[in-house]
């Protein structure tokens, strides 16, 4: 057998071997001839005590010690699952068991109308948005914007709110958000990165501690301009450059090195850019829905950067932005609506309205 031959064979009995353990193996693994992280899908978690109810699982993080703060959407939930609805923020500790929750209306801050992202910083501060639109009808909800970013301690003390709800005037706002999908803080720089998002396309950076805000950008670094509208723009252009402006900016993560990467997810693109915002590089997957969501490995490279996909979750290298693997199995919940990874390497799925599960890392698969 010839050697280029053989070791396709080889690397195709390891793959093998690997699915009959039941792991999750990236499709692709294989054609791309490089090793890439492995999964099974945990069955058991969480532990949602019974009496509680859990409307669409909007969005998940994991704090320095692995517990998973859960956020859902109370509001959707019907009949006598709604009078037993839990608060939105649900903790599950690291064996998937309740801890507490806590989150809804209260003193000194709006709470968020539709329940969207969730990050918790270096600090352990919980920063959260919504992306409810007035005259998006959907049942059992208020007709207001959410323009609004909040900060909570880990056990839902209000700390801060920047903007307001219903008060946002466009892309060139500095005060307003309008429904932010996402946030992440840059521990070195002490910056908060705001995915803003359904209403705005743009990016804005704010202080970690007082929430002044810093700067902002559009795609590739340009300035955003105004598309403000309900309903979601499902995109069939996807050509390369692309569309200069952001259609929905639905997540962001910021690298340790501090590469900013945007998943712009109805132009199905992958943008990076510097920390004050100069473009990169870019991945646009084409037709398949793609950029749903991010989230990196943690290893202290980050080497890979996981994006929600069609059905699936593309395994990126994260420095080339090329596709090393993906993740093909309904455990992942058809992509996706956001993603989290924890400090052993496992995966975390929101699903709205298909739940929510967590991927167990099983180590890396065989490479040729």
């Amino acid at each position: 057998m010839k050697p280029d031959i053989l070791a396709r064979a080889v690397a195709a009995a390891a793959v093998l071997a690997l699915v009959g353990t039941g792991m999750l193996v990236p499709a692709d693994a294989l054609a791309q001839g490089r090793a890439v992280p492995t999964f099974a899908n945990d069955a058991g978690w969480p532990k949602v005590p019974p009496q509680m109810k859990l409307g669409d699982i909007s969005s998940i993080a994991l704090d320095a010690n692995d517990n998973a703060f859960v956020l859902h959407r109370p509001r959707t939930l019907k009949g006598d699952d709604a009078a037993h609805k839990a608060p939105p923020v649900m903790v599950f500790d690291p064996s998937g068991a309740y801890v507490r929750s806590w989150g809804g209306d209260g003193s000194g801050h709006q709470w968020v109308e539709r329940e969207h992202g969730i990050h918790i910083d270096n600090k352990g501060f919980i920063w959260l948005g919504g992306n409810s639109c007035p005259t998006n009808g959907l049942p059992g909800l208020r007709p207001v914007a959410d323009d609004q970013l909040l900060k909570f301690t880990a056990d839902g003390k209000f700390v801060m709110q920047v903007g307001k709800s219903n008060e946002s005037k466009g892309n060139a706002d500095t005060m307003n958000f309008h429904r932010p999908a996402d946030a992440w803080v840059h521990s070195p720089t002490n910056e908060v990165f705001i995915a803003d998002g359904y209403g705005n396309h743009r990016v804005v950076v704010l202080d970690a501690d007082t929430g002044a805000f810093k700067r902002m950008w559009g795609a590739y670094g340009n300035k955003p301009v105004d598309d403000d509208h309900c309903d979601i723009l499902r995109r069939t252009a996807f050509s390369e450059p692309g569309s200069a402006q952001f259609s929905i900016v639905h997540s962001i993560k910021v690298s340790k090195d501090g590469t900013v990467y945007v998943a712009d997810r109805e132009f199905h693109r992958v943008q990076a850019f510097t920390l004050d915002g100069k473009f990169i590089k870019q991945f646009n997957r084409g037709g398949p829905a793609f950029a749903k969501n991010l989230a990196f490995s943690p290893d202290p490279e980050q080497a890979f950067l996981y994006v929600g996909g069609d059905n699936d979750i593309v395994i990126l290298d994260r420095k080339s932005l090329t596709q090393v693997g993906a993740i093909t199995d309904p455990a992942v919940l058809g992509g996706g609506h956001h993603i989290a990874v924890d400090s052993k390497g496992n995966l975390y799925i929101a699903g709205t309205s298909q739940g929510m599960r967590r991927l167990l890392y099983k180590g890396m698969s065989a490479s040729r």
